[in-house]
């Protein structure tokens, strides 16, 4: 048996022996040839393979992944992302400096050898032998390559990252193989472009073009000497040499490669010498990846953009076949923001509600006719800090919302008013309307099956003084909830159904609203998208048009561009024109003498509703003119803070309603949305208006008469607030089993038997991770 020498060294029989069968297998590599005695030299180990014969016999380069640039509708930039910070460049783009230090440093021969050095690896055969350990490496700049389209191809895979790298003599054949292959295919200069955009620089550069950004902001093309040579050795060992962190480290191995470059009449001694003695002269740029580095709290559209990316079919059959897509990344995509409707949206939303506050806003633009999302914001940035969330209030759960958006009060009126004028019913219905009623029962239902209301479940209006008959141009202005669900008990619950179907409203976690008259009420959770989306057919006159918030995407794969296809917004006619017509025209009466008035815009026609739910955890108003749509809700994400006696934005409000927070933040948003627009005029209709009997309107601070919006506008002097229905709504008030809850001029809080179970709508309330009151996201 061989013995070592004395101090460590191998034997000479030791030596000559691996020196004869690396010399071997370096010459059969270099023929190409099948070894035919593979055993022999312990190839078929773990991990190796058994002759090149069962290689590929093409080397599958993966086009690199590279950054992914979120354009807003004019092509200013709203965010990259990137699971790989590169920019592929060519090599007329790289400087000669950077090209001459990579090749110096790396592999001097690289011009002189074919893809394995002989040379380099008798001399590193002898180096190895003689200190008993790998003290040089013999892999060309064509094998790190080929190392490194390996690593690439795992991505962040560990396991399969594990196999790219792993250190096996079977592996070490393969990367051999392949290396002779790309040297038939690609040529030098293209092989060293590849490596060029490929390695990894540190500090999550890819490419160099990435690094020469992050080290110097600068592109590669304008690299000097000295930086260039920084760069190269950066690449031997990136937690090494990185100059952000060990400066000394750094420069001593710019050094090392400056001196290399003298060395092969790169550069003369001179010229390296001055580069030697210049600083680093590092300008550090941080890394801008992700939607948390979007401009004008466009964060949370531009996650939005992301989950349509990875839910849509149209970007891939499968889930992961689209995730490959978005991680391969080299997207310019086009979307549908605009950025005066994004700034006035986001400035609104600061105006009237603090990120520190213990409630949240979220608001949402839609143009009706296209369905294009113009805006989409909210109080609380997009982060992870406190005060912070990732959470969207503005969308569905699929699309990374809360998990079934927020009860909207009586917002969802109108909807059951669309219902019943295109089941015939005039824009002059009238019934009776009592202040206080029992739900009538029985309720035909859409699936053949009647509702019955089998514990003699109650609905009140907001104050007393609101006994009717109304007519329905009136009971919307005043929001009167027993007009409403009489309304419902005439046409049955399936007409709604059908509209609500046609607007295409779900509940946040996307299942359908479920059958039972408290649906006119607002009971179920919805998402601020869908609500401006529904309202947007009311605006483009009974046409709905599916939200998109795609434009264009084209894709670069290497050196060559290709569009992809997009979603295209689906419009479909929810209701005729003249139902269309006439909501509008009842909306507008919202706005000029209802529950919306401190939300009207001063130079153009509007429409909206407002909207409050039980215990006052969530306000709305969804309001339109003919060319935009909007949606704001405030209230708490955890459905745990009840806005009362409470300051939002700096200003105290003893009772907060649709009218009062979220009517001003709509109204200022939409005012700077529009500025400079169009102002088109609605289609009003003629409804006849009999002279109205003097009927008890609140005003907006109170005083004894509330106006019947869930406690909207001209809320009682002493507070009243008047209970909910089965989802627990302040809409006026309900008597659950029978129990009175609440009154008229300081009556009793409401206290309803119906309470939304723990964790049902969940979010971060106040920053720091879940928040303070927030749930545990899924």
């Amino acid at each position: 048996m061989p013995k070592n020498r004395s101090g460590g060294g191998l034997s000479p029989t030791q030596q000559a022996a691996k020196f004869l069968g690396v010399s071997v297998l370096a010459g059969a590599v270099m023929a190409g040839i099948a070894l035919p005695a593979v055993g022999a030299l312990g190839l078929a180990a773990k991990g190796s393979v058994d002759s090149f014969d069962e290689l590929p016999a093409n080397l599958k380069t993966p086009p690199l992944s590279q950054r992914t640039t979120i354009l807003d509708a004019d092509g200013g930039q709203i965010a990259t992302v990137y699971s790989r910070d590169r920019t592929v460049v060519g090599l007329k783009d790289i400087s000669p400096y950077m090209q001459k230090a990579i090749v110096a440093i790396e592999d001097a021969r690289f011009y002189q050898h074919g893809a394995v050095d002989l040379k380099g690896v008798l001399r590193a055969v002898n180096a190895n032998a003689q200190s008993g350990g790998v003290a040089e490496g013999a892999s060309t700049l064509t094998q790190q390559y080929v190392k490194n389209v390996f690593v690439e191809e795992a991505g962040d895979d560990p396991t399969k990252v594990a196999q790219a790298t792993q250190q096996t003599l079977g592996r070490k054949i393969k990367e051999l193989k392949y290396a002779i292959q790309v040297e038939e295919e690609l040529g030098k200069k293209k092989i060293l472009e590849n490596y060029l955009n490929i390695t990894f620089f540190g500090q999550q550069a890819y490419g160099v073009e990435a690094a020469a950004q992050r080290y110097f902001s600068k592109p590669a093309k304008d690299l000097n000497l000295q930086e260039s040579a920084l760069l190269a050795g950066i690449v031997q060992s990136p937690s090494r040499y990185d100059p952000v962190n060990d400066e000394a480290e750094a420069t001593k191995r710019r050094n090392t490669v400056l001196q290399r470059m003298a060395e092969v009449g790169d550069v003369s001694k001179a010229e390296a010498d001055k580069a030697m003695k210049a600083p680093l002269g590092l300008k550090v740029s941080e890394p801008k990846n992700g939607c948390i580095t979007a401009v004008s709290g466009a964060g949370f559209f531009c996650d939005y953009v992301r989950n349509v990316f990875l839910n849509d079919p149209v970007f891939g059959k499968t889930k992961e076949a689209r995730a490959k897509v978005w991680n391969q990344g080299g997207l310019t995509i086009r979307t549908t923001l605009e950025p005066q409707a994004q700034e006035s949206v986001q400035a609104s939303l600061e105006d009237h509600v603090n990120q520190s506050d213990s409630v949240a806003a979220a608001t949402t633009l839609v143009e009706p006719g296209t369905g294009k999302i113009l805006g989409m914001g909210q109080s609380k940035p997009y982060g992870y800090g406190k005060d912070e969330t990732e959470i969207n209030y503005s969308v569905d759960h699929s699309m990374g919302g809360s998990n079934f958006g927020f009860p909207t009060g009586s917002t969802f009126k109108p909807f059951v008013a669309a219902a019943a004028l295109e089941e015939g019913r005039p824009p002059t219905q009238e019934y009776s309307s009592p202040y206080d009623m029992e739900y009538p029962s029985p309720i035909q239902a859409c699936d053949g099956k009647q509702w019955i209301n089998e514990d003699g479940t109650r609905a009140e209006n907001e104050n007393e003084s609101e006994v009717g008959p109304y007519r329905l141009e009136e009971a919307m202005a005043k929001s009167v909830n027993t007009y409403f669900v009489q309304m419902i008990s005439d046409i049955g619950l399936c007409p709604v159904v059908d509209m609500t179907d046609a607007l295409h409203v779900v509940q946040g976690d996307n299942k359908k609203l479920p059958q039972g008259p408290a649906i006119a009420l607002g009971s179920q959770g919805i998402s601020p998208l869908t609500m401006a989306s529904a309202y947007a057919a009311f605006a483009s006159r009974g046409m709905y048009c599916t939200p998109i918030a795609i434009e264009s995407i084209t894709q670069k794969l290497g050196e060559e561009q290709k569009s992809l296809q997009v979603p295209k917004s689906t419009c479909s006619r929810a209701m005729s024109e003249q139902t269309a017509d006439t909501v509008n025209t009842l909306l507008r009466g919202v706005v000029d003498s209802g529950t919306g008035q401190e939300a009207g815009l001063n130079d153009r026609q509007s429409a909206g509703k407002t909207g409050t739910t039980d215990e006052r955890k969530n306000a709305w108003f969804v309001g339109y003119t003919p060319n935009l749509s909007g949606a704001v809700w405030v209230g708490s994400a955890s459905q745990k803070v009840q806005m009362r006696n409470i300051t939002i934005g700096g200003v105290y409000h003893d009772l907060v309603f649709g009218g009062r927070v979220p009517g001003p933040i709509w109204r200022d948003a939409m005012t700077g949305a529009l500025s400079g627009k169009d102002a088109p005029p609605f289609n009003i209709i003629d409804i006849p208006n009999p002279q109205e009997r003097d009927r008890g309107r609140g005003d907006e601070d109170g005083g004894g008469n509330g106006d019947g919006d869930n406690g909207d506008d001209g809320n009682n002097a002493g507070g009243g607030d008047n209970g909910g229905v089965i989802g627990g709504l302040t809409d006026g008030g309900v008597t659950v089993g029978g129990q009175d809850n609440g009154g008229t001029n300081g009556g009793a809080e409401p206290d309803p038997t119906f309470s939304i179970p723990e964790g049902w709508i969940q979010g971060n309330e106040n920053g720091g991770g879940n928040g303070d009151n927030g749930g545990n996201w899924p």
